[in-house]
């Protein structure tokens, strides 16, 4: 059995695109794509719900482990966009946070959402009182 593993181990080594398949070059980066994916479908979602902690704390993961990435041997490219791509998602984020929470468009949501419950009916219904005061 364990002659077999070995045989199996050295046919996937000796092929280069199933060595890199089969290592932690491939599969680091690819298992934490979860995280700038998950980055890009927030960027979606209401700015009302942005961690600004933890979108800092992101944006620093994210610009380290780019630099990790080319640091080790070999540079990890699939890795450096994995991170990029974090870093942009996470700017995006902070932009959004930032916006929201600092430079007043929470305000500006909630004055848009003020007048749009001013509805037509309730001018409507407020109509037949004023014409009552000008006959």
């Amino acid at each position: 059995m364990a002659a077999a593993i070995k045989a199996i181990n050295a046919k996937i080594r000796s092929n280069k695109v199933l060595d890199y398949f089969c290592s932690t070059h491939f599969w680091g980066p690819a298992s934490n794509f979860g995280i700038p994916i998950a980055a890009v479908m927030d960027t979606q979602k209401d700015p009302d719900i942005i961690s600004g902690e933890m979108t800092a704390a992101l944006t620093v993961y994210a610009v380290t482990f780019m630099r990790y990435s080319l640091a080790v041997t070999p540079k990890n490219y699939l890795l450096f966009a994995c991170h990029f791509v974090n870093f942009n998602a996470q700017a995006v984020q902070g932009y959004r946070y930032l916006n929201y929470w600092k430079w007043g468009g929470r305000e500006a949501q909630l004055a848009k959402e003020a007048s749009a419950t001013k509805s037509p009916a309730a001018a409507e219904a407020k109509k037949p009182v004023e014409e009552s005061r000008n006959a």
